[in-house]
């Protein structure tokens, strides 16, 4: 079931939740909501949910305009955070619950309620705790009978509000591989909230950048880390360094820091680098093109990577810079905490002052042979 927003927005008092907003969803398409809080996500999907009422636009399912639909006939499956499963209830129970409260002309035989719950039960590999209680679950497991619960209605749309907020990392990233896999099997339509971007680059067919109930950019994963249209999308995604240059005598600078950009029109005026911590290279000295010296101040191991901390040396910047080696480049390298080094992006996104703010990808073709090797 595909879905269409026309000009949805949405006030709460004086408060501006939605601008006016467009936005199509392809039928059988997973669209992740990303990002950070207050930005409107979640308002966005309680209205196709029909849980918040829109001021203004149409929302379309299919060829069905369904803005002035109850929710309850909307057809939707809603799977919140904290599972709002019933206690008292039975993992089977909680699952049929909503087939229970259909009206009865609608409403499934028991033999057949049984059969699906048995079946979705299954499916969330879970048929075995079918007569347990849910604290006597995982919070994993709750998520699952959540999701089944959700599924149990056959709804053409299913929605779902931070659904693995509550969880710890790991349980986090399996239920995230298990629900992309589900869905490319059942292939409905859904959509999710969450402010985790890896989380939302893994799992969506694309992905919905909010800020201040505006839609930012909209985009595959791919696309979307390769070519963000906005200075916000590039801090939300995170993991970059940002270096504020000021245009003088044929190069950016910042106090005692410059790089020389290639004599491209675009490239010569104020404004923003952004450089993403793997895609920066780090020298005992600097070069004719760049020169920004740092200190490093602390070394940590991140799983497979290990993530460098630097702080400017005479220049400016509100955030420390960071660089991610593997462990074996950075014994290549021999980084020391305390040690100066000289900072050279191998690629970087220029966000100029003057034109219409969208950003510039240059690569820096011009390291020297040799200058990533760093000897103490």
């Amino acid at each position: 079931m595909s879905i269409r927003l026309t000009n949805i927005s949405k006030k709460f008092g004086q408060f501006q939740a939605l601008s006016p907003l467009n936005l199509d969803i392809q039928e059988g398409e997973m669209i992740g909501l990303l990002g950070p809080s207050g930005s409107g996500k979640t308002t966005l999907l309680r209205i196709i949910a029909g849980l918040e009422g829109a001021d203004s636009g149409h929302i379309h399912f299919g060829n069905r305009d369904v803005t002035q639909v109850h929710v309850r006939d909307r057809r939707v499956g809603f799977v919140f955070q904290n599972y709002a499963l019933f206690r008292h209830m039975t993992v089977a129970d909680n699952v049929a619950f909503g087939l229970e409260v259909i009206p009865k002309k609608q409403r499934p035989s028991v033999a057949e309620i049984q059969k699906r719950v048995s079946h979705l039960l299954e499916m969330v590999q879970l048929g075995h705790l079918a007569q347990r209680y849910p604290e006597q679950l995982s919070g994993g497991q709750k998520q699952r009978i959540a999701l089944a619960r959700a599924l149990a209605t056959q709804p053409e749309v299913l929605l779902l509000d931070e659904p693995f907020g509550a969880l710890d990392a790991k349980v986090r990233k399996e239920l995230r591989r298990w629900l992309r896999s589900l869905h490319d099997e059942l292939k409905f339509t859904s959509v999710f909230v969450t402010h985790d971007q890896d989380e939302a680059l893994e799992l969506s067919d694309r992905v919905v950048v909010m800020s201040n109930g505006n839609i930012e950019q909209v985009n595959t994963p791919i696309e979307l880390y390769a070519q963000p249209n906005s200075r916000f999308v590039f801090d939300f995604l995170g993991n970059v360094n940002r270096f504020e240059a000021s245009w003088q005598q044929n190069r950016w600078t910042n106090g005692d820091a410059f790089l020389v950009p290639p004599e491209q029109a675009p490239l010569q005026q104020n404004g923003a680098l952004y450089v993403r911590s793997h895609e920066l290279a780090l020298a005992d000295k600097p070069n004719s093109q760049a020169h920004i010296p740092l200190t490093i101040v602390a070394i940590t191991p991140v799983g497979a990577e290990v993530r460098v901390e630097l702080a400017p040396i005479g220049w400016q910047s509100e955030e420390l810079w960071e660089a991610t080696f593997t462990h074996h480049h950075l014994q290549e390298l021999g980084l020391q905490k305390g040690s100066v080094v000289y900072a050279t992006p191998r690629t970087a996104y220029f966000f100029g002052e003057q034109g219409d703010g969208s950003p510039v990808r240059q690569s820096w073709p011009f390291l020297p042979p040799g200058s990533l090797a760093f000897d103490i």
